[in-house]
């Protein structure tokens, strides 16, 4: 996995995001379980809930 550096960031398109405002990457499967992990730990339930079926996606690829 290559290190998600700030210009990598922001060379995501939106759709690789789970979370408000570009929060909660979730380009690519090690992304996407460090997001879940996250969103349970700080996320508030109506985001977490979103957070987690992007990143269920993501995950099922």
């Amino acid at each position: 996995m290559p290190t998600l550096d700030a210009q990598r960031r922001r060379a995501l398109p939106a759709r690789d995001f789970a979370g408000p405002d570009r929060s909660y990457p979730v380009n690519d499967t090690n992304h996407a379980r460090l997001a879940k992990a996250m969103a349970a730990k700080y996320a508030p339930p109506a985001e977490r809930a979103k957070i987690d079926a992007k990143a269920n996606a993501e995950l099922r690829k």
